[in-house]
Parts: structure tokens; sequence; C-alpha cells
């Protein structure tokens, strides 16, 4: 099989495994620590959780960083991106064992979130930084679908991996905020291994070029709104990352509405208890793995088909996300109106695929089109559209959620908006002028 040949071609790449074992330690550690926050702020028993306590959860931990995003991608153009993964991940074990502390010692909510926002920010250097390293480990350009499907979506599996050793702490520990510390501590070794593997690479490897180096911090920051523009400018003259970036902004909107959803239906609506409960979730977040697992098995495969089917067009990246769409526009309110534990289960592995094998797309046609030197700040901006997107979907929800978390209009309001972004898709494919920027990956049929 082609994909198992260029996965095993990938492997034997000694940066490219250097430069996954960074991203599957860090995105585990990732996970764990998003565990952590989300049974302190959710399942904690003395605590009455609604979903405007999520979304302003949400917004404390996401949205203050956000807004300060793309001029972190601009500095991350500007500093060795090795460095970045090293002293960031260095960064973070010690900023999350300094919240464990502050979870046993009760002090209070608003020193937490202080604590969780910095671990927070500083992930978005890190997430950027791999994603704008991944070309730089590869032997050929043919090969960075494959890359693209293996290393983000091993990311994702090693932070769902870490959510449920998470999991299972939270379960097993003796209950309240010791655990809850325990947690904490668990993501902060992970976050130290991280950055210690790091070393194995040189400081030049993943770039950007000396050229494009810029050590001085305060001429860095100076030069920080003139970068950002062009980077804007950048993206804006190549229409297919830019509407690449658009679609994945609103489908991330509708993955927030409904994790917030699942959130609500797992604390009050299908367990008595609150360990019930984190269990329950526990088991949505494996599934959903599942679907991203799937996703990297499938989406290489189903780019190369779609390619074929017009061989003036070989990409097929956009093809795929909007196929992804439309699969959530019609099977998502199906399973999510009966608003039981099953079929919401099969509705997590489903959006996990479709989520993840368009996030696949995407990153590849970024990649692709977007030059190295504004590689590192279109990605931070990517981030951050992610994060507001989320933040702004925890928003919806807590307006529209009743308590148990059972709400049709918002099941069919996403409905329509992942019918809105595959429509959307559609119309571009098919008028979209001249020979596309993308990789060519009929080879793969």
């Amino acid at each position: 099989m082609p994909v198992v040949r260029d996965l095993r071609v990938l492997l034997q790449l000694r940066d490219f495994r250097h430069l996954l074992a960074v991203r599957l330690l860090s995105q585990s550690a990732d996970g764990v620590y998003q565990v952590a926050l989300a049974t302190y702020v959710v399942f904690s028993p003395e605590k009455e959780t609604s979903a405007a306590a999520i979304a302003s959860a949400m917004a404390v931990l996401l949205l203050p960083y956000s807004l300060l995003g793309p001029f972190a991608g601009v500095l991350l153009d500007r500093w060795r991106r090795r460095q970045v993964l090293l002293h960031g991940n260095l960064l973070r074990s010690g900023l999350a064992a300094g919240t464990a502390v502050l979870v046993l010692a009760q002090v209070p909510e608003w020193l937490f979130y202080v604590s969780a926002l910095s671990v927070t920010a500083v992930n978005r250097f890190v997430l950027a930084g791999l994603s704008a390293s991944l070309p730089r480990v590869v032997d050929s350009q043919e090969r960075l679908v494959m890359a693209n499907s293996l290393s983000p979506t091993a990311g994702t599996l090693a932070a769902t991996a870490g959510g449920g050793l998470a999991f299972v702490v939270r379960l097993s520990g003796p209950g309240g905020s010791s655990s809850d510390a325990l947690v904490v501590l668990l993501g902060a070794a992970l976050y130290l291994l991280a950055g210690l593997s790091a070393l194995r690479m040189p400081s030049g490897l993943l770039g950007p070029d000396p050229a494009a180096l810029q050590p001085h911090l305060g001429a860095a920051l100076v030069s920080t709104v003139r970068g950002l523009v062009a980077g804007l400018r950048h993206l804006l003259h190549r229409r297919d990352p830019t509407l690449a970036l658009t679609a994945m902004t609103l489908m991330r909107f509708c993955y927030g509405a409904l994790t917030v959803t699942v959130l609500m239906l797992c604390r009050y609506a299908w367990a008595d208890t609150e360990s019930g409960g984190l269990a329950l979730l526990g088991i949505a977040v494996g599934v959903s793995g599942a679907g991203f697992f799937a996703a990297a098995v499938i989406t290489p495969w189903a780019i190369g088909r779609l390619s074929s089917l017009d061989a003036s067009r070989p990409d097929g990246q956009l093809h795929w996300v909007m196929v992804c769409a439309a699969i959530a526009a019609v099977l998502e309110p199906g399973l999510g109106l009966p608003f039981e534990p099953a079929p919401i289960l099969v509705a997590a592995f489903v959006l996990g695929l479709i989520t993840q094998g368009a996030k696949i797309a995407t990153d590849t046609v970024v990649q692709s089109a977007i030059e190295d030197d504004f590689r590192g700040r279109i990605f931070s901006l990517y981030d951050v559209l992610f994060n507001v997107a989320f933040v702004g979907a925890a928003g919806v929800a807590a307006l529209m959620l009743p308590p148990d978390g059972t709400s049709a209009a918002l099941v069919t309001g996403v409905a329509l908006l992942y019918a809105a972004t595959a429509v959307l898709l559609m119309f571009h494919v098919k008028h979209r002028p001249g020979k596309p920027t993308g990789i060519d990956v009929s080879r793969e049929t």
C-alpha cells in the first residue's frame, strides 16, 4: 500500500522522527493538562458547573493570548524554531508544576486561571513552531501530505492518550484537589521530557534561514506590526489557503459548540455521579481519538481519489475539506438529536474523523502555498482562529444550552453551518481559475 510505504519512509528520516518525538511528548502533556483543567472546572463536586461557566473558563484561558497570537507568529519567524520547542516546553513544565501547587493551596480561582493562561500562552508558540517546522524535516514535497497525515494526527492521538491517562489517574487517585494536582504534575513531567527531546536536533535544523533571523527582541518587537501586515497580505493574495483557513475556522466553531454540549450531557444528563460523568467523558474522548486515527489513514487516499476526478486540478485538498463538511452536515443532526450516549459516541467518532481529515488537508494547503519566511506567522494566525472560533462557539452554546445540555436548536444550527461551509468550498473549487496551488497527490490512487 502506498500509505504504508510512505509511512515507513517517513519514519526512516531521522530528523522527522526527532520532531515527531517532540510533538508526541508535548501534545500528550497538553492532553493531560487539558483534562486536569476540565476536571477541576467542570467536574469538581463542590462546583455547580453551567455552560456559561465553561464558556467563561475557555475565554479566560484562550482569548487574552489569542489577541496577541499574530505577534507571536512574527517573533516565531525570527527565532530558531528548535529553541522555541526546547525553551517553550521547559517553561511550560515549570508553570504546570506551579499550577499544581496552586490547586493544592486552594487559592482564589482567578490566580489559578492566571497560571493556566501562562501555560496556554506558551503553547501557542510550540504548536505553531511544530507546524512551521514540518516541511524542514521531510525529504520531498511529495511526502508532505503523508507527513501532515502522520504528524499532527499522531500528536492529536498522543493528546488523547495523555487525556486518557489523566482520566485514569484522576479516577484512581485520592479524590478532590489532591487528584487534580497529581494530574497536573504528570503533565509537568511530560513537558520536561518534550523539552529535553528537542536537544536531539541541531539548533538550526528547523529554520528559519539565518537571513530571516532577528536575534534582538527589541528589534523584533519594533517590526511586529509591519511583519503582521506583510504576513496577512501574503496570505490574502493566495486564495486557496485563505479559503481553507476560513472553512477550518467554521468547522472548528461547530466542533466547539458540540464539545460544550457533550460536556454538559456527561455532567448532568447521562450520569448520576461526578465520577460516572467523568468516565463517560473519557470514553467520548477515546472514541473521538479513534476518529482522528482513522483520518490519518483515510485522508491521503481520499485526497488522491478526489484528485483523480479532475486531471486539471490535481491537488484534491479543498475537495476533501468540502466532503468532510458535507458528511458532517448530513450525519450530525441524525446522531445528535436523540441526545443519547450511543449515537453521540458514534457522532464523536465521525466528527473526530472529519475534523482531523479537514485539518490535515488545510495544513497541507497552507504549508505548500505559504513561503517559509511567512509560515510561522501564518500558522500562528491559524492557531488564533482556532481559539477564537472555539471560544465563540462556547459562548453561543452558553446562550442556547439548557442545564442538561439538550438543545435541538444548537444541533440543527451546527448542521446548517457545516452545510454552508460545504457550499462555500464547492463554489470556490468549481469556479477557481487557473492551476491551483497545492501538492500533486494523485500518485496515491
